[in-house]
């Protein structure tokens, strides 16, 4: 009840961004715009001053990079494979592989958040330091195996897309200014500080607005293999290898947050550019939203009696 509790207001966010752009409030041109804003100026501030900021050289890193690589690519590699046995195509292919393997990261700050409060936060924002590279070249990657015809384009456009994307050069810009020892800076820190405090919520708001209910038409099969990829087995084998890999209870709460998420906003613009089944990953996208209201407090109810935290 609990993480219920915590994690209502967070859903119910998302729900309002939903509700008020289909009433048009104040019109469609704002969420646009508002999207623009998160992913180029919020969401990079506040990955900046978390990262810059946080201690590298903590001793369970590594072992929480390695349980969200080994659910992330368990989650892929089943993606794939269910693409190829449905036989429908590489387009479809790509989309049952990025809506079993995919994230949507913003919800994993506000959850951990919510959750955990600063502590939390800060475990979530390296999580997606650790996974966003990695997630991006490996679909990309995958992309231009499934699609091989397109390879060529599909290629300058990865590289085009990995150079501009915000998330990653902020996380980069944060990792060199770690290292080399500056750490904070107050009149710069202060500033982006107070920008990505407006992050999360202006972020859940566009969650939901992005929300698209008539989708959820789209054919039950590829939806239903790329739902079990992302629900079932990517929060499953975190659950399995956080404690085999001795990962402390917080770091692996965290980690079981990021398994528990549905696919992200950014996996339908991937489609659209790179010539994935755009349609059908927004369907993905809205109902594995759906239905994580639900199984999200599943597996962290789980999580917290088998972690014991």
């Amino acid at each position: 009840m609990t993480i219920i509790l915590a994690i209502a207001p967070i859903f119910l966010l998302i729900l309002t961004g939903y509700a008020l752009r289909r009433g048009r409030i104040p019109s469609d041109e704002f969420w646009d715009l508002n999207d623009r804003l998160v992913y180029f100026v919020l969401m990079p501030a506040l990955f900046f001053v978390r990262i810059s900021t946080a201690d590298l050289g903590e001793a369970g890193l590594g072992r929480f990079a390695a349980v969200l690589y080994a659910g992330f690519f368990a989650a892929t590699g089943f993606g794939v494979i269910a693409g190829f046995l449905l036989r429908r195509g590489g387009a479809v292919g790509t989309s049952v592989m990025q809506g079993a393997g995919r994230f949507n990261s913003f919800v994993a700050l506000a959850v951990a958040e919510a959750l955990f409060g600063a502590p939390g936060l800060q475990l979530a924002v390296l999580g997606a330091a650790i996974l966003v590279p990695v997630v991006n070249l490996t679909v990309i990657s995958l992309f231009a195996v499934m699609l091989p015809r397109k390879g060529g384009n599909m290629l300058r456009a990865a590289v085009r897309q990995l150079a501009t994307n915000p998330l990653i050069l902020a996380i980069l810009a944060a990792l060199a200014f770690n290292v080399g020892g500056f750490r904070t800076l107050p009149v710069l820190h202060d500033t982006l500080t107070i920008l990505g405090q407006a992050a999360l919520p202006v972020m859940l708001l566009c969650v939901g607005a992005n929300l698209k209910l008539r989708g959820l038409r789209a054919e039950i099969a590829p939806m239903a293999l790329a739902g079990f990829g992302k629900i079932v087995i990517f929060p499953g084998t975190l659950l399995l290898t956080a404690p085999a890999l001795g990962l402390d209870p917080l770091s692996a709460q965290v980690a079981l947050i990021y398994g528990a998420l549905p696919t992200g906003v950014a996996a339908y613009t991937l489609a659209r550019q790179l010539g994935g089944d755009a349609p059908l990953m927004a369907a993905m996208i809205t109902m594995q939203t759906l239905i994580s209201f639900a199984t999200m407090p599943l597996w962290l109810s789980l999580g917290a009696r088998v972690f014991d935290l």
